[in-house]
């Protein structure tokens, strides 16, 4: 892979306040011994970061607030040189916050209130010609379907969190990827679905798959995990970029489950690894 492939990510970006417990609390329940750490994050900003670091040359296009949390949820993308031009602040809107718990084994719990993600309507949507574009559900799907409308580029929509897509939409998806959760919400639109659709099932692995034709499969390395959020994410960006760059369907999945595994072994969303770091455990 190198600089020679561009992507343009389209979506959320937040700060995460995580606090990292022993147990997830029981409703009603106070837990009072969490660990409080604050890191960027958002899906969109997620994987803008996770190509960047596999060599790609990234634009994050996205919408933060206008306050002081914007420069923090934006720190990563910029010192890792994401392009951020395509990157606005909303006036009257707060960045987006997401609240994760950890547990020990390292599951999270998350909430998160999108702030000026919510408010990124498709009006004013700008992006870059690029030879991919990534978008998730972070942002209004009415932004998404435009950005898919008028893009003749190679299009991933990795729809997360799960809800509900239009059928057009998935009409101009070059590569759907899903978790068992989001694929029972897509429900019947995935059978008639014709692009390539990568199935994720955490530590046991992914499919992809054609036309409902398996035509590659593969798992994780075994890693010490710290923090499962954003392992999806890097997942998503890493295949994107696999197969841009003219990787076979095989080997594209197997780094992609290297780079999801790798990103869970460090806390924050925003642990995806470098290419390096990929290679040697190819």
């Amino acid at each position: 892979m190198s600089s020679d492939i561009s992507i343009a990510v389209i979506g959320s970006i937040n700060l995460d306040l995580v606090a990292t417990i022993r147990d997830f609390p029981q409703p009603g329940e106070t837990v009072t011994n969490a660990v409080l750490k604050r890191f960027p994050g958002g899906k969109g900003a997620n994987q803008a970061l996770a190509a960047k670091r596999l060599g790609a040359s990234v634009y994050m296009v996205g919408r933060v607030g206008s306050d002081p949390v914007a420069e923090e949820a934006l720190l990563t993308l910029r010192e890792a040189g994401v392009d951020l031009s395509y990157c606005k602040p909303l006036d009257g809107y707060s960045t987006g916050l997401a609240m994760i718990m950890v547990n020990a084994a390292g599951e999270n719990q998350i909430v998160v209130a999108p702030g000026a993600n919510a408010a990124f309507d498709a009006a004013h949507l700008e992006f870059p010609r690029t030879d991919a574009t990534i978008a998730q559900l972070e942002v209004p799907v009415e932004t998404i379907l435009k950005a898919a409308r008028t893009c003749d580029n190679f299009f991933c929509l990795n729809a997360a969190p799960a809800k509900p897509v239009p059928h057009e939409l998935l009409e101009h998806v070059d590569l759907l990827v899903v978790n068992e959760i989001e694929a029972r919400v897509l429900g019947e639109e995935l059978n008639s679905y014709r692009g390539l659709l990568a199935s994720t099932f955490g530590a046991n692995g992914a499919i992809l798959s054609r036309n409902n034709e398996q035509i590659a499969n593969a798992k994780p390395p075994r890693v010490d995990v710290v923090d499962t959020t954003g392992a999806g994410d890097a997942f998503t960006a890493a295949l994107t970029v696999a197969l841009v760059s003219g990787m076979q369907p095989q080997q594209a999945l197997e780094r992609a489950c290297i780079v999801g595994a790798l990103a869970t072994t460090e806390l924050g969303a925003q642990s995806s690894p470098t290419l390096q770091e990929v290679q040697r455990l190819e």
